[in-house]
This record gives structure tokens, sequence and C-alpha cells, in this order.
């Protein structure tokens, strides 16, 4: 169970840098500091040394919050359904050692030893920022750095342009959702679930969430072999290792190691197609 979540964790943090958004955002958040120089950081320090100060402490307090907000969606996954909430309240507990990082990075720049109080302060002044991280990771995980997300388009007028010059493969061809991802993440199709008011769309090339009724999402899987598991579950048969059976609840097993729950409706569609790995 552990390693299935630091791999979970690993694969999502993975994704981030490739954020072209995200990027784009911290590089003018320390512009913007380095400027200003905020907090006494213009009188104190010349342009270049107030430049490397703030980006040390930006990298040091984005990735601590960006680590920390990954790993609140993945442990709060059975507890919470909303992403956003599950990665906020992560993003938010980050506020605890990075209030530490900071106090740290002033005393070893500025030689002012940290007390309870000024610790305490600053993990307070950090929660709003933690907020921000939060909504900056979840718009990067949401997709993949590019803030235009398709909608409700009909999915048969939006281009459909292989990422090479080779002819897409098989799993892509009858399936009007590939059309609506990024190119980068067409590939065969694993799993869909329900993020809100976005279908989570998850293929062996990556994952998105894109603005669709899961009802259309599930629609728009054309001819590829897969099954509705729960109200908020869709899954392709050949993503599916295992049908587990524990104290009256039936789950499946995918091949990533995630679990996904069986509602009653769908128990004996899912017996019929899974018996054999039961």
């Amino acid at each position: 169970m552990k390693d299935s979540i630091l791999h979970s964790a690993l694969r999502e943090l993975r994704a981030l840098p490739g954020s072209r958004n995200l990027w784009l955002i911290f590089g003018a958040v320390v512009a913007l500091f380095a400027v200003i120089g905020p907090f006494g950081t213009l009188e104190t320090l010349p342009f270049l040394q107030r430049l490397a100060f703030w980006f040390i402490l930006h990298a040091a307090a984005w990735m601590t919050a960006l680590i920390s907000a990954v790993f609140g969606n993945i442990l709060l996954e059975g507890v919470i359904a909303s992403m956003f909430w599950r990665m906020m309240i992560g993003s938010l507990v980050a506020a605890v050692p990075i209030g530490a990082i900071i106090q740290t990075i002033r005393y070893l720049w500025f030689g002012h030893i940290p007390t309870g109080t000024t610790l305490f302060g600053e993990m307070l002044a950090t929660l709003p920022l933690c907020a921000i991280f939060c909504v900056i990771s979840y718009l990067a995980m949401s997709s993949n750095g590019d803030p235009t997300i398709q909608s409700d388009a009909d999915p048969a007028a939006i281009p459909f342009t292989p990422t090479t010059s080779a002819s897409p493969e098989p799993a892509l061809l009858g399936c009007p959702l590939m059309a609506r991802l990024k190119p980068e993440n067409r590939g065969a199709l694993c799993f869909m679930s329900v993020e809100d008011h976005y279908t989570h769309v998850k293929t062996r090339r990556g994952r998105e969430l894109v603005l669709l009724r899961f009802a259309d999402a599930i629609r728009e899987t054309g001819n590829v072999d897969g099954l509705q598991v729960h109200r908020s579950h869709w899954v392709a048969r050949d993503f599916v290792t295992g049908v587990n059976r524990t104290g009256g609840k039936t789950t499946l097993v995918l091949a990533d190691g995630a679990e996904i729950p069986v509602s009653r409706p769908y128990i004996a569609q899912v017996r019929a197609l899974f018996q054999s790995q039961s």
C-alpha cells in the first residue's frame, strides 16, 4: 500500500515540471519580489543577492507545498471526493514546514535567530501562500500546464492531430473522447472518474481533467472495451487486474495498483466480465 501511494505521488510530481504555466508563474513571482524587495530586502540586499534570496526561498516553499498537496490528494482520496479540497488540505498542512524553512533561510542569510513567536507568526502568514500554491498545482495537474481545458464542444469539430507522423495506435481509433485531450495525453484509455464538474480521464500516456459531463464522456469512449462500475467511475477492461470482495464490498484492482469501488447495480456485470480474475 505504501509503495502504491509513493508510486502515485512520484507520478504526479513528475508531471508538474512539464507545466509551462507553473514555471511562468513561479518566475513572475520571484522577479516581482526581487524588484519590489518586500520585508526590508530592498534596503538590505543589492539586486542580485535579493534575486537569489527570493529564488531560494520561493523554490523551497513552492516545492514543499506542491509535494504536500500531491500527497494530500492521494492520501485523502477515499475520504474527500473533491480533488481540489484534498490538495488544499495537503497544501495548508505544508504551512508548518514552510514556516520553519523560511525562518531557517532568514537565519542563514541575515543571522535572525528564530523564536517560537516568529515561527508561529511565519506559519500563519504562510497559509494564504499555501492556498495559492494549491490552486497553481491543481491547475497544473488538471491540464498539464494548459489553462484551456476543453469544454462541451462537439468533439467532431475538434481536430485530432497525432503526435507523430505515424498512424495513430488502434486504441485511439473510434474513441471521440481522445479529441478532447492534449496530444501528449492521447493514448489507450484506462479509466475515468468524476471530479467536481469535470471528468478525470487517465490514459496510458497521461491524465487530464475535461470539462464534460460524465455520461457524455462515457458515450464518447466509443468502441473502447470498458464499462461503468460506479456512478463516478468507468474503467477499461484491460486495465483491470483483479476483483476484491471484502466485508460485502466489491472493488476492482487496477493496473497502477489503485482500487475503485463497484456499486450494487453493476456487481453482476462486473462478476460476469471478470470472474476469471476473482
